[in-house]
């Protein structure tokens, strides 16, 4: 009974924290009253709340990450964005309904860099030593689709300008660079059907 009481106690800041991290993360995006932000999310957005937008009854357990000027990331309703998972946005990221996505996947809309070795370095060095960009990186990106009832396996990545039909699978560790049709069942690297999902 002791020991209950005193590990009680103990948690207490622990579970305030949590409860101020969440708020904090709710405040930052345009989120459903009844959507669910975990702990241990997290949620990067210096615009507008309305540069991520989450729906009713979806559970956030991973990142979501919009990058300025025009970064926007829209899930909808009843999704699951697994642990470790990572949502990073430079131009649109869009997941519809009912989605799964499972924990450790990564989905971009970019490159993350330039293409050029010398914008890369002067990028790195203007943030070891002003602590910022001072001019944006030529970064390419395009919009990546995540269509209603998607499921996508642990570790996969989904990268630029692709669209992931509905109803599709995509299997565990596979690396999506084309479009997958809605239903196809993809794995491997890169993504290739190996059958059908139904309905």
């Amino acid at each position: 009974m002791f020991d209950r009481l005193v590990y009680t106690l103990l948690m207490l800041p622990v579970r305030l924290r949590e409860r101020l991290h969440c708020r904090r993360l709710r405040a930052m995006c345009d989120v459903a009253g009844d959507a669910q932000i975990m702990p241990q999310a997290v949620i990067y957005n210096p615009l507008e709340a309305g540069a991520v937008r989450i729906g009713p009854r979806t559970l956030l357990m991973g990142e979501i990450s919009v990058i300025a000027p025009n970064g926007k990331v829209e899930v909808g309703e009843w999704c699951y964005i697994g642990p470790s998972s990572k949502i990073w946005a430079m131009g649109k990221v869009t997941v519809g309904a009912r989605v799964f996505i499972s924990h450790g996947v990564h989905v971009f809309d970019n490159n993350s860099h330039s293409l050029v070795a010398a914008e890369r370095h002067k990028r790195f060095q203007e943030l070891q030593t002003v602590g910022r960009h001072l001019q944006p990186e030529n970064v390419i990106c395009k919009p990546v689709q995540i269509q209603d009832d998607v499921w996508i396996g642990f570790n996969a990545s989904i990268l630029k300008g692709v669209t992931i039909g509905r109803g599709a699978i995509v299997g565990a560790c596979a690396v999506v660079t084309e479009d997958v049709p809605p239903y196809a069942i993809v794995v491997g690297n890169p993504a290739r059907k190996v059958g059908e999902s139904r309905p």
